[in-house]
């Protein structure tokens, strides 16, 4: 069975393996892309970074209509984006959200996750291995569900 999964990351994600690796580690998302393709068993896989919220939520949209499941990192969005959650809320699929440090640990604006109220799961403070996870999870909530 073929699982449709899109795996969408929102702003400065770009830049991991550079940006605070003492918080997000040094696995580059070039890395964490492989290490996605690789758990995703074959599975027709989207893999995409953005730093727009607009552009970022026309994929989720694009998931909407296309994808199976969704894992989603959407970095600082995930704390104050009232059209980000309004979007996800449309996603009918299993919909992991994931975070590479463990948000509950940190500064207090990034403890409480909009995205969290609309996710199937939630995976936090793993690093990129958490991605891994996810991807894990949703093909196993996409067989469950056929």
């Amino acid at each position: 069975m073929n699982r449709s999964i899109h795996v969408l990351n929102g702003p400065n994600l770009n830049r991991l393996g550079l940006r605070e690796p003492e918080i997000y580690g040094h696995t580059t998302l070039t890395e964490i892309e492989a290490m996605c393709r690789e758990a995703a068993q074959g599975d027709p896989l989207e893999f995409r970074q953005t730093n727009s919220e607009a552009q970022l939520i026309d994929w989720i949209h694009e998931a909407c209509d296309t994808a199976d499941g969704l894992v989603i990192n959407p970095a600082g969005l995930s704390f104050r984006s009232i059209p980000l959650l309004d979007a996800l809320k449309m996603f009918h699929g299993p919909l992991i959200e994931v975070h590479i440090s463990n948000i509950h640990r940190r500064d207090e604006i990034y403890r409480t996750s909009l995205v969290s109220t609309v996710a199937t799961a939630v995976i936090a403070g793993l690093g990129a291995q958490g991605y891994v996870l996810g991807i894990m999870a949703v093909r196993d909530l996409i067989t469950d569900r056929n």
